[in-house]
């Protein structure tokens, strides 16, 4: 009996379309209970065309007055505009994970298919804009949400990401996920690098030591891209640069001879040069030979 049921019924809805008005009254006030039949028949009538101007409005009319579950409106998604869509992604993105999946195939279609919903980089940085537990979900469904985001590598590509974090660097407040995301970002395509470290230069001239939910991000991130964020790391402050030399030890020998060369060391204030030991000449506590120094900086480029 199940099995015919099933069977029959998608061929029955599309018979129908979405555009019959008895299906609509149904769907309009659905009988208690029927939440999971009523989710069917929505997928089955967007699941080859478009939904319909009647069935949208009748499915929205709905969740705003008798049924606030937001997982009725995921069939729509392709079809919604990205006005419509960013009000209630805070309650999508608390949906369970396999339901979020859904719904970032179906605002992904949307943006392929219709030029509506959201664009990759805008799903990302929508991700972001969310506060967690603020009325919102919890943070460890925003990290998750990030992860599946960064699982299809052929949606949210290079491109992509290099597009999102660079709109997101300049939100104020930077949100709270950012350094986490840039990491994961260069870890995902290495040759993002030079976009990375465009970031942390900003992050340094909005000074960034001072969020201490970010900083220790920063931290890591100059640290795993080295020698690539030398250039950044020398434009800090000496306070934050002593900090970082004292944490990370075994950096201290490749930014020494990064710094020693001559056009680099030129450049540098009198204060840089006596965080980094060169204020007199060679730095005494390296004594690195220029073959030794050319060396360090190879074997940091490796790691």
């Amino acid at each position: 009996m199940v099995q015919a049921f099933h069977r029959h019924v998608p061929i029955l809805i599309r018979e129908l379309g979405s555009s019959y008005k008895e299906l609509l009254h149904i769907i309009s006030d659905p009988p208690k209970g029927s939440e999971n039949l009523l989710t069917l028949v929505l997928q089955i009538l967007t699941q080859e065309v478009a939904p319909s101007s009647d069935l949208i409005a009748t499915v929205k009319h709905l969740y705003e007055t008798k049924l606030k579950d937001v997982s009725i409106l995921i069939p729509l998604l392709s079809s919604l505009t990205k006005d419509e869509v960013l009000p209630i992604f805070p309650l999508l993105l608390n949906l369970p994970p396999e339901k979020f999946q859904l719904v970032l195939a179906h605002i992904l279609q949307g943006s392929a298919r219709t030029g509506l919903a959201l664009t990759p980089a805008e799903v990302l940085i929508a991700i972001h804009d969310v506060v967690p537990e603020k009325n919102g979900p919890p943070l460890k469904k925003i990290t998750d949400a990030c992860s599946a985001c960064f699982e299809q590598r052929t949606v949210f590509t290079q491109q992509v990401l290099a597009k999102a974090l660079g709109q997101m660097v300049d939100r104020t407040p930077l949100p709270l996920l950012f350094m986490r995301t840039v990491i994961q970002a260069v870890d995902a395509f290495p040759t993002l690098v030079d976009v990375v470290m465009e970031i942390l230069s900003k992050l340094v001239s909005r000074q960034i030591w001072r969020l201490p939910k970010l900083w220790p991000g920063f931290l890591k991130c100059v640290s795993q891209t080295q020698p690539h964020s030398f250039p950044v790391l020398l434009e800090l402050p000496m306070p934050q640069l002593e900090s970082i030399m004292k944490k990370f030890p075994d950096l201290r020998p490749s930014l020494i001879a990064y710094a020693n060369q001559p056009t680099i060391r030129a450049s540098l204030p009198n204060s840089a040069l006596s965080v980094l030991g060169l204020e007199n000449g060679q730095d005494s506590r390296s004594q690195m030979h220029p073959s030794d120094a050319a060396s360090s900086i190879h074997a940091a480029a490796l790691t």
